[in-house]
């Protein structure tokens, strides 16, 4: 049986690996071997990596790809992403290509509102609370004079609290709803300090006013929210049914009625929808991840905005309309360009070199693109050959190095299926077959 072990986080590196593989793994000594494998060799570079986190004993490798050819706003990006997921980079690829000749991408900023809130708990005179809110609103709002400084300069900072009564759904719960604009920052440092000195202030105005005691008010804790649906970005395309010429077997009047029907589907079935989603989020987090970003907050704001109506339903809308099919986006993205790992992490400098130094609006743009592209495609293959004839074929290669092929078994058997459906059992039978000859 191991035992808990003590004092830990002040081991060296090489201790927290020898303990770890000596008492969780099954070879110590392989495992020891696979975490320096990973180690950059660059001391320097592996120092910062290892104080990113707490604990750190090796990195972990994502793939970091390219997808080119994305015309946004009349202007040409090649986007990063990074994901270990199969065909999703191809995938992009193939949809920023398709649109590419019809006009491209275009997006629009519907709203850069962060949120954050103080939440207390109060059993006296609510009448007395609303005056006594009322009375020290500009004293909360001037406490932050230190905090908010430098980010006024850059045309942000507070932008409104209001005192919300949510005593319906929680005896004595109430909260101060604080708004804000962090310009480029993603801004959760900054929004919190200011929602801790709010707490202060409060807890102190209500120490010495004549409307309530001290004693009325508890502090329950302030934090930003990852749900920030006033923090939009739009994308959309669209072009004249008949330039969807997919080379089916149907028409391109079809194809777009297809589209739609598959939309409209995920709109009203939430186990589509979830799917339908799952699929926007590779394209999202994959560029999210790529520029040094919170890929958890955003998918945690993602997801409660696609249910903000009672209902899980589809982030992306479909129409055809006199003729013109067109696909949108609506999505709410928290995301900054400067701070956190956007300045330390050196592949998160060169892929926002890459994306030609954009603004947090910029790149709340780009993202939102990166999501209508990945499901588009995952659309257009559902509704034509189907998911699995392309995923599979990019899965190829991943199940050949699991089967241990050398390159050359790789390079016969990839050049097999090409033009044969890809699945486990056959690729398995066709190596097989050809291991045996």
């Amino acid at each position: 049986m191991i035992s808990p072990i003590e004092g830990f986080s002040k081991l060296t590196k090489e201790e927290k690996i020898d303990w770890i593989a000596e008492h969780y793994t099954d070879n110590s000594a392989t495992t020891k071997d696979v975490l320096k494998t990973y180690w950059n060799t660059d001391g320097k570079l592996q120092k910062l990596h290892d104080e990113f986190i707490e604990n750190t004993i090796t990195n972990y490798y994502l793939p970091f790809g390219v997808a080119p050819n994305f015309l946004i706003n009349n202007k040409l990006y090649a986007i990063p992403m990074v994901i270990e997921e199969s065909s999703v980079v191809a995938a992009a690829s193939k949809a920023a290509k398709f649109w590419l000749e019809r006009g491209g991408f275009k997006t629009t900023i519907l709203g850069t509102e962060k949120v954050g809130q103080v939440h207390f708990m109060y059993k006296g005179d609510k009448e007395k609370l609303s005056q006594f809110f009322n009375e020290i609103k500009p004293k909360l709002i001037s406490s932050t004079a230190g905090l908010t400084k430098n980010m006024e300069k850059r045309g942000g900072g507070i932008t409104n609290i209001e005192l919300r009564n949510k005593t319906t759904a929680l005896e004595n719960y109430y909260q101060l709803h604080c708004t804000f604009e962090t310009m480029d920052a993603m801004g959760a440092n900054f929004i919190n300090s200011c929602l801790e000195q709010f707490a202060k202030t409060l807890k102190s105005e209500a120490q010495d006013s004549i409307l309530l005691s001290n004693s009325e008010i508890e502090i329950v804790m302030s934090i930003l929210s990852n749900y920030v649906p006033n923090c939009l970005a739009k994308a959309e395309v669209s072009c004249p049914v008949e330039e969807l010429n997919e080379g089916a077997s149907f028409s391109s009047d079809e194809f777009a009625k297809k589209m739609v029907r598959a939309v409209e589907i995920a709109k009203v079935e939430p186990y589509r929808a979830v799917t339908h989603n799952k699929g926007i989020m590779n394209g999202v987090d994959a560029v999210v991840l790529a520029t040094g970003n919170d890929f958890r907050a955003v998918e945690a704001g993602v997801h409660a905005y696609a249910g903000k109506d009672g209902n899980y339903t589809s982030l992306t809308h479909a129409q055809i309309e006199n003729g013109i099919f067109k696909f949108w986006i609506e999505i709410p993205l928290a995301l900054g360009t400067v701070g956190g790992l956007t300045s330390l992490h050196p592949l998160v400098k060169v892929a926002l070199e890459i994306l030609h130094k954009p603004s947090a609006q910029e790149l709340m743009q780009i993202v939102a693109v990166a999501g209508l592209a990945q499901n588009f495609a995952a659309i257009r293959s559902l509704v034509t050959t189907g998911i699995q004839q392309g995923h599979m074929k990019m899965h190829l290669l991943n199940m050949l190095n699991q089967m241990g092929a050398t390159e050359e078994e790789k390079r016969i058997l990839i050049h097999l299926f090409k033009e044969n459906t890809v699945t486990h059992g056959a690729v398995k039978e066709a190596f097989q077959k050809l291991r045996s000859t």
